[in-house]
């Protein structure tokens, strides 16, 4: 963490100087806004977060609730959702308090006395190393509660609007406003009073059965699993071994699935109800929890759950259900104008929780659209940026679909069927998609062609940026190269060098030297004119040599920019390879140097070799108007 190049601070240094609007934000909802986000749950909280870097955008979070959510259905967070929260500055508290979750064991039947079950296999959470994180179990409302601190803390000081309910909106082209959106008071002296917002965007995170996906004439579609579960936090005594572990239990009575949740004592079971039949007419969701756990007991046999104390109990019939769109410009229509009403998270996919996805990927939604909006609203870039948004994230939710129908459809089999040896199997084989791994965009104005893939072949071009080991020049210190990145909205630039050292390396000096001064420079071209030097582009550096080798004060000034109001020097960017883990081993870097072109949601835009100037820049005009 940086401070005190604006002075000497004194205090949490977590809290950003308040800037542009957060510098008198208005109390009370204004009648005016940038940005009108709906449900402060994961997603729209988030995307507050991420908005409150832009100081000059006046985003608002409404929320129907009159206060803080207390329980949340969610608790799954992946290793790529941890890898955000690093962005977002709490990665590091958020794992010291949840469960951390390294493995999963099966149980099944006892072929030798079926009315017993026994363990057939235990896998490991993330067996090939996607991740230098953890899966994590906590409280769904533990996460909302980092990522409103991270809101609050933010330059634009953003908090959400607790007590409105929204209701309806209307698009009316070619005005600065041009959403009018319907709200109503739900909590304090003034509740059942309605009044219209104007907006330039609104973004509807609020939830599966959302208003502004409705406002739309959107619906979710797609078809029941006719497979109910009851789920359950609970504090249990029990016998069971595996009470501390993640498990699935399959017998030909049916499955229990048993998670680990934060503290110790605590953990969620999902319990399988079994077919639901047409018929039911919603009869099941009035299955008690006493009947739930009896039925646990029966499918746990031998081992008894004492159940004491259920805190939130729940019973659901698995969907898998996808709007047709993100935004509210029709197919037929995409490119011709620009979105206006946008919808995240379960507004717009729902599918079941046994894959822990339904948080995770909401979230990665609203990462996708906040750094966009931003750059359409600070005017860094054009409308049409926004036009990726629904793009990428359609074909992640659809995928989503696809697999969590699979691993659901497994786990509600007879064992018969599917030997929980297979099903082990599917889970480790299929880690990376769980893990939030999986997901690459294809080729876009903000998505380069795989022509140079050969020079970082382990930053495959759409996907996340998976950081490595590396030393700090300037202190020695060994630190993950992608933990310096925050969601700030910057873009990264990683430039690998072509040799062990600053003197070594003719063609990173040259680049160097281009990107600090050319006119066709993106650094030139596109940072605001009263911005610092990385105001836009954070442009780090990673030698082939070790720490000891690279002096510090012949390195190009490119890479040591100065910062804040006495122009002091960011020692930060320079970094040499760690001697026991090779960085250009590590992710296939070639030796002859490259640029590794990373988004601000952490995507890999671009490889290209330091010699391709005009390539870099021509890929930056594509998205950006200045």
């Amino acid at each position: 963490m940086q401070f005190h190049h604006h002075g000497y601070v004194t205090t949490d240094p977590r809290i950003q100087p308040a800037a542009g609007i957060g510098l008198d934000r208005p109390e009370d909802l204004p009648d005016e806004v940038d940005v009108l986000i709906v449900g402060a749950g994961p997603a729209g909280t988030l995307l507050s977060a991420q908005l409150s870097q832009y100081p000059t955008i006046n985003a608002r979070l409404i929320e129907r609730r009159p206060g803080r959510l207390e329980f949340g259905q969610a608790d799954g967070i992946q290793a790529r959702s941890v890898e955000t929260f690093q962005a977002f500055g709490f990665a590091e508290r958020v794992i010291a308090e949840a469960f951390n979750q390294t493995a999963m064991n099966f149980w099944a039947s006892d072929p030798d006395d079926p009315s017993r079950i026994i363990r057939t296999q235990r896998a490991p959470d993330d067996p090939d190393g996607f991740s230098e994180f953890p899966h994590l179990i906590i409280n769904q409302a533990r996460v909302i509660d980092y990522l409103a601190e991270a809101a609050a803390y933010g330059p634009g000081r953003i908090k959400p609007d607790f007590g409105y309910e929204f209701l309806d909106l209307k698009v009316v082209q070619g005005e600065e406003y041009p959403v009018r959106a319907r709200v109503r008071h739900t909590a304090g002296e003034n509740e059942g009073q309605e009044r219209t917002i104007l907006a330039k965007y609104v973004v509807g995170a609020d939830g599966a059965r959302s208003a502004v996906r409705d406002a739309l004439g959107m619906r979710l579609e797609g078809k029941q699993a006719m497979h109910a579960w009851a789920v359950m936090d609970a504090l249990t005594v029990t016998d069971f071994p595996d009470i501390r572990t993640k498990c699935q239990v399959q017998t030909p009575h049916g499955g229990v699935q048993l998670i680990p949740r934060e503290g110790g004592y605590l953990y969620r079971m999902y319990v399988d109800l079994g077919e639901v039949t047409s018929e039911d007419r919603g009869a099941v969701r009035k299955t008690t929890v006493e009947a739930a756990i009896a039925k646990a007991n029966q499918i746990m046999h031998p081992y008894t759950l004492d159940v004491r104390h259920v805190p939130w109990f729940s019973v659901y019939e698995v969907g898998h259900r996808l709007t047709q769109k993100f935004d509210d410009v029709p197919a037929a229509e995409t490119g011709t104008r620009a979105p206006r009403v946008f919808i995240a998270g379960d507004a717009c996919h729902t599918h079941s929780a046994k894959a822990g996805q339904g948080m995770n990927v909401s979230m990665q939604d609203t990462f996708n659209l906040g750094w966009k909006l931003g750059q359409v609203l600070t005017g860094l870039s054009p409308e049409s940026l926004l036009d990726t948004y629904a793009v990428e994230r359609e074909e992640v939710a659809q995928n989503l679909i696809d697999f969590d129908r699979e691993w659901s459809e497994m786990l509600t089999k007879d064992p018969k069927e599917i030997p929980s040896d297979e099903l082990a199997e599917f889970y480790v084989k299929t880690a990376q998609f769980p893990a939030g791994f999986r997901t690459h965009y294809k080729p876009s104005v903000i998505t380069g062609e795989d022509t140079h893939q050969d020079l970082a072949t382990g930053f495959p071009i759409g996907k996340r940026f998976h950081s490595a080991p590396v030393v700090r020049v300037a202190d020695a210190n060994p630190m993950e190269l992608g933990h310096h990145a925050r969601a700030d909205g910057r873009w990264r630039i990683y430039a690998f060098a072509d040799g062990a050292t600053e003197t070594s390396s003719v063609a990173l000096r040259d680049w160097a030297e281009w990107l600090h001064h050319s006119p066709e420079s993106p650094v030139v071209r596109h940072t605001p004119a009263d911005g610092e030097l990385d105001a836009l582009f954070d442009v780090k550096v990673v030698f082939q040599g070790t720490h000891e080798t690279v002096g510090i004060g012949g390195v190009p000034p490119l890479f040591l920019p100065r910062k804040g109001p006495w122009e002091l020097i960011d020692y930060e960017k320079v970094h040499a390879t760690d001697p026991e883990q090779d960085f250009f081993e590590l992710r296939g870097i070639a030796r002859s140097g490259c640029v590794v072109v990373v988004r601000p949601d952490m995507y890999v835009a671009h490889v290209l070799p330091l010699s391709a100037r005009t390539e870099l820049s021509d890929f930056f005009a594509r998205s950006m108007s200045r």
